[in-house]
């Protein structure tokens, strides 16, 4: 068979309903963001640094597999693009100084 002739495999539509608790729908603000992985895994933690302050709090840890890490990459690459043919470039400046961060 040619490959013009070949077909794509079907895919199954699920609906799925996302249930938001309440309590979690406000959101936390956090201004850092540390990303890990191991051959299994990303680990995502994001923390909250108050001005003048040395020290960071963590607010959440985010833990997926490889496949979602990348499925998450490519939306935030297509919100970020959807942004900014919005409201015009992020500036994200200039590098800052390096960090020593302390575990």
């Amino acid at each position: 068979m040619a490959d013009e002739e070949r077909k794509p495999p079907r895919t199954k539509t699920i609906k799925l309903e996302l249930k938001v608790d309440p309590d979690k729908a406000g959101g936390e603000y956090a201004n850092i963001c540390m990303v890990n992985h191991s051959d299994s895994e990303f680990v995502i933690d994001t923390f909250f640094l108050q001005p003048g302050r040395p020290q960071a709090g963590m607010k959440h840890r985010v833990i997926m597999a490889p496949k979602n890490a990348k499925r998450l990459m490519l939306s935030l690459a297509d919100q970020v693009k959807r942004y900014e043919d919005r409201f015009g470039p992020i500036d994200v400046g200039k590098p800052g100084p390096s960090v020593d961060v302390v575990h």
